[in-house]
């Protein structure tokens, strides 16, 4: 009961903030307000063969399915909580965004078959500079949901690169290309492969690290999820 009240005055001149609309949280609420929550840009990528994020893979990469959680605007609570959780210090975003598309993966057959998650590695210099791996967080929250374990070793980043955001298509494919090396292929052998990352644009980043894994290992299954898509 003492520790209720001293919660309770500590909210009162600390609130904790939506990470999507930096509105005060009630007591009951998590990272995000209900109202925030409820109007979450979602895609239901999961339930359709055919969405825009299958569409943007084909042809570039063997996979066997792609799907994204959010819409991503600009000025969307979807922007705000990418934004929140890259450049703001607050990995927890990624990884209550992978706990709750976990629980909507589980309602589509295409991923029972998924035997392990594998999150888009940082260059170890942007992740000092970040402190934490976004992606890892979104991957951790996924493996909670869909009881997978996590490799964080798999894929390995072997050069620093410059923001893409600004970069044509085309330059984001030359810029990514041998940007990654694969860790003990023996390990994934045979193994069903959910990659994941944070947000879905050309494709380029997770086409040249499917492609890796897929030279190394080529008796893998590729499955691609990320937490928005541009």
């Amino acid at each position: 009961m003492i520790q209720k009240y001293l919660n309770a005055i500590i909210h009162l001149f600390y609130p904790e903030l939506c990470m999507g609309c930096n509105q005060s949280l009630l007591d009951q609420e998590e990272i995000i307000c209900t109202s925030c929550l409820f109007h979450l840009p979602l895609t239901k990528f999961h339930l359709d063969a055919n969405n825009e994020a299958v569409q943007l893979f084909k042809g570039k990469v063997p996979f066997a399915f792609a799907c994204s959680m959010l819409y991503l605007k600009p000025d969307s609570i979807s922007e705000s909580l990418i934004y929140n959780l890259k450049y703001n210090n607050h990995p927890q975003v990624g990884l209550f965004l992978g706990r709750r598309y976990g629980e909507d993966l589980l309602s589509s057959p295409v991923f029972e078959d998924i035997d392990l998650i594998v999150p888009i590695p940082l260059h170890k210099k942007r992740r000092r500079k970040r402190g934490y791996n976004q992606s890892e967080y979104f991957a951790k929250g996924l493996s909670e949901s869909l009881l997978k374990p996590v490799n964080f070793s798999l894929l390995k980043r072997n050069k620093y690169q410059s923001s893409q955001t600004k970069m044509a298509s085309s330059d984001r494919y030359q810029n990514v290309k041998g940007a990654f090396s694969c860790i003990s292929p023996e390990k994934a052998k045979g193994k069903c492969i959910l990659l994941v990352d944070d947000v879905l644009t050309t494709g380029a980043t997770l086409s040249s690290a499917a492609e890796e894994i897929l030279q190394s290992i080529p008796d893998c299954k590729i499955y691609i999820a990320t937490m928005a898509i541009a």
